[in-house]
């Protein structure tokens, strides 16, 4: 037998085979985890960008309110432009057809149109509103202080104009005055600015609690 000192030291050497495998066997579960995670992480990106973007199909305004697609057919009928909203049926009027700049007053110029729109709220009963739009930029001249003025004034005008020449039923009107804030075009070109400036008539889809009736 040879002497301890001469004999080899089998197990030792292949001890540092053990840890290296238990490094590679670490390893391998660490980046099967973080190949698991990403996956998990991708599906779930993918969900959620699909629940964002899959909306259900709107129903046409005949199926969900019928008075609201005979008001549409009202309109198309004397070749006037109109846009559904939530609350109603929007007739966007340009300042430029309604009014001098600056100014409040309708011109004779829009009568035509506006008498368009007056027999079509003469033929349904629905409430009314008038809203006032203006550009961002500053007023000026002695009569009104501020576009805020300005766009109430308009709508005022407007109302008046309805109501007394027409006969509509003042208590089917409310009207509101959005200033600047309410833009639908950019206010950084000259017709940017002047699409904004806009009486919208909005017929409601709701009818006057009193009852109004015309004159």
């Amino acid at each position: 037998m040879k002497p301890r000192y001469l004999q080899v030291e089998t197990v030792s050497r292949d001890r540092w085979m053990i840890s290296y495998l238990d490094v590679l066997t670490i390893l391998l579960i660490f980046f099967v985890a973080v190949a698991a995670k990403s996956l998990a992480t991708a599906k779930a990106e993918e969900l959620a960008k699909s629940i964002q973007t899959v909306k259900p199909a709107p129903q046409p305004d005949s199926q969900r309110n019928p008075q609201r697609s005979l008001i549409q057919e009202k309109l198309e009928r004397y070749g006037l432009t109109w846009r559904a909203e939530q609350r109603g049926v929007v007739i966007s009027l340009p300042q430029a057809v309604l009014f001098q700049e600056g100014g409040a007053e309708v011109t004779t110029v829009a009568l035509p149109v506006i008498g368009q729109i007056a027999s079509v709220l003469q033929e349904i009963p629905n409430s009314i509103s008038l809203g006032g739009h203006a550009d961002p930029l500053p007023i000026h001249n002695l009569q009104f202080k501020s576009n805020w003025e300005l766009a109430a004034a308009r709508s005022l005008s407007l109302l008046n104009l309805l109501t007394a020449r027409y006969g509509i039923a003042e208590a089917r009107f409310s009207i509101a005055s959005y200033g600047s804030n309410d833009p639908t075009h950019p206010n950084d070109t000259p017709d940017g600015r002047a699409g904004n400036r806009r009486v919208e008539v909005l017929i409601l889809d709701q009818t006057p609690v009193n009852g109004a009736t015309e004159r």
